[in-house]
């Protein structure tokens, strides 16, 4: 979700709340707020906020829960352990605007048909909550960000007069993974990485409330959503307006693309590992480095997997090509020759690609299928290594 640039601007004003609540005027109204993807990896999901203003009162703020505060100490260290905490700030709605006009980014509002005492609430609720010692929360991208923020405080405060449509998930049986695929390019860095650090808990079945991590599903259940009132189911959207209008970029072919580049990278082992059988003789860097790279992977993967609080890292079975004791084994294949016991582990690292490959195709859990010139690479020099004489 949105990472505000300008973060550290609005980390104060967010503690800014009034004193004593006002009472909203008749001419106040609540609105869901949705934004475009961006450019940044941060950014390509969307943004949801909420916005509040009273005409009146001549006030227009955004309450929004995508900021972090990157100048806390150990923000990086807690990143990476999972603990990683977003806050709600509360700052004017025109700069929330001006921010993303200047990304060229588009901005819809939903303005929501709402009871002056739900209005208050919403306002109550969100001023109470933008207080410094209230305002941290931790940050989950799949299962606790600013898109299910405002799903659940929806819920708390208009508790069950509201029902958020579920049209959207309705025969599908698409997951975490697939819903996090279809608005990240697949042939990005950005995505490898991601599929890479990521286990299985990503490819169950998403429920309707699960797919409301992601803004424009937010927006959909909201637009389709009713209301109770005085016993009458109503639509929970009054009106819609286009705050911002921008056309969302368009994939763009780069030769810097994984696939590209790990696609060369396969040729250039192809080429290297017929130059070998030629000459008789192995390229021990070459498979040092095969070895090597995946290893640290590997030892990445397993530290996401058990030294940490993310709760989408573990069962990853990424580690099957990202064997972490291979970090250890390359060192063992820049020796002369290749010991029978070495063999049996290599022909195991093989088994483990096959292994990989029913996985992928029963769907227990997807690749990143900008991996493949990796694997392929690595199937095919785990073949040479087992029938090499060295």
């Amino acid at each position: 979700m949105k990472k505000t640039l300008l973060a550290f601007i609005f980390i104060f004003s967010s503690h800014l709340t009034f004193a004593q609540y006002f009472k909203l005027s008749v001419y106040s109204e609540v609105s869901i707020i949705t934004v475009g993807p961006g450019e940044n990896l941060y950014e390509v999901f969307g943004h949801s906020t909420v916005r509040i203003k009273d005409p009146v009162l001549n006030f227009d703020l955004a309450y929004n829960y995508g900021v972090f505060d990157f100048s806390k100490p150990g923000f990086y260290s807690n990143f990476a352990k999972g603990k990683l905490e977003y806050l709600l700030a509360r700052y004017p709605f025109h700069n929330f605007v001006k921010s993303n006009q200047q990304d060229k980014r588009w901005v819809k509002e939903q303005v929501l048909d709402l009871t002056q005492e739900q209005k208050q609430h919403f306002f109550e609720f969100l001023e109470t909550n933008a207080k410094r010692e209230n305002a941290y929360y931790l940050y989950d991208p799949y299962f606790n960000n600013c898109a299910t923020k405002l799903r659940d405080i929806s819920r708390i405060i208009l508790k069950d007069s509201i029902a958020l449509s579920n049209e959207y998930a309705i025969g599908r049986t698409t997951t975490l993974r697939q819903l996090m695929n279809n608005e990240l390019r697949w042939n990005t860095w950005g995505n490898l990485g991601i599929n890479i650090a990521l286990g299985t808990i990503l490819d169950k079945k998403a429920t309707a409330d699960q797919y409301l991590y992601l803004p424009d599903y937010v927006y959909e259940a909201f637009k389709n959503g009713t209301i109770v009132r005085n016993g009458v189911e109503i639509p929970i959207v009054k009106k819609e307006n286009d705050i911002l209008i921008f056309e969302e970029t368009a994939s763009v072919f780069r030769f810097s693309s994984p696939f590209v580049i790990l696609s060369l990278l396969l040729i250039i082992g192809i080429l290297i590992t017929y130059r070998d059988i030629k000459r008789g003789r192995r390229s021990k860097w070459f498979d040092f480095a095969l070895f090597f790279i995946p290893g640290v992977i590997g030892i990445g993967i397993a530290f996401l997997w058990f030294f940490t609080d993310h709760k989408i890292t573990p069962n990853n079975f990424n580690f099957l090509w990202a064997f972490a004791p291979n970090a250890i084994v390359g060192f063992y294949l820049l020796k002369k020759s290749i010991s029978s016991f070495l063999k049996k582990y290599i022909l195991s690292l093989n088994i483990f690609l096959a292994l990989m490959a029913v996985i992928w195709l029963v769907g227990i859990q997807l690749f990143a299928v900008s991996l493949l010139p990796v694997l392929l690479l690595l199937g095919l020099r785990y073949l040479y290594l087992l029938t090499s004489k060295e």
